[in-house]
């Protein structure tokens, strides 16, 4: 016979104590009655595998469920993928559009009808053939198809970018990225997320190979500098300089 012992506040907390015990044997659970406090002891009987000693607690908590991946995200990060290996378009760019443009809100409705993930104006949605501009897959798909044409249009992302938030025209009158400052902030932020994008990437390859975008770091706040003084009384006093 074996016997375990265990302080008597564990006990008191409804906890049960298994002793080990040989297979064909017996084991020994202690534990505090919940009405009385009294220690109770009985014996039960062992017919397979040995029995380790653990300390089971009936106010454990489950083990958490591992994270499950988000299904819209997951499906439209395929319609990203798919549609720019069908336009050969670097799918870090297309999430950069799509983050900057709606962000990943399928239902997203400009001030001026710009429709969907995408924020396809509606005659450019018709011009590429799109019925349901709300749809992610035919959203996605025309507007990536639609800055491919203007990647081969311009030959510089930059002015590509320009044409996609204010229209060929704009570009085309004033030969650069028109002096517009939605286009300019536009250009600028979604440079920057496809640049900070690719940086991610070449830095952690395995996990831009596994499809998760890295998370974005905010830089840390400004503070101003703290000054410590000591007045007349010798109190200690902190103020912002």
């Amino acid at each position: 016979m074996r016997f375990c012992f265990l302080p008597l506040g564990l006990l008191l907390t409804g906890a049960v104590l298994l002793c080990a015990a040989e297979p064909g044997g017996v084991r020994f659970e202690v534990k505090a009655d919940r009405r009385t406090g009294q220690l109770i002891r009985r014996a039960v009987p062992v017919t397979g595998r040995v029995i380790t000693p653990a300390l089971v607690s009936p106010e454990a908590p489950a083990a958490a469920a591992a994270p499950q991946a988000n299904p819209a995200e997951s499906r439209i990060h395929q319609l990203v993928e798919n549609a720019a290996n069908q336009y050969n378009v670097d799918p870090l760019l297309v999430h950069a559009v799509i983050a900057v443009e709606s962000n990943y809100n399928p239902y997203a409705v400009s001030p001026v009808g710009a429709q969907g993930l995408m924020q396809l104006m509606p005659g450019t949605a018709r011009q590429l053939g799109v019925r349901n501009a709300f749809d992610a897959e035919e959203n996605i798909r025309a507007g990536v198809r639609h800055l491919r044409d203007l990647q081969d249009l311009y030959k510089d992302d930059r002015l590509a970018l320009a044409a996609y938030n204010a229209g060929a025209g704009a570009v085309n009158r004033y030969g650069w990225i028109p002096p517009y400052r939605e286009t300019q902030d536009y250009v600028y932020k979604v440079g920057k997320r496809y640049g900070d994008a690719r940086r991610a990437q070449a830095a952690n390859p395995v996990q831009a190979a596994a499809g998760s975008s890295p998370p974005e770091v905010a830089p840390p706040p400004a503070h101003r500098p703290v000054e410590v003084f000591t007045d007349s009384e010798g109190r200690v006093h902190m103020r912002t300089k």
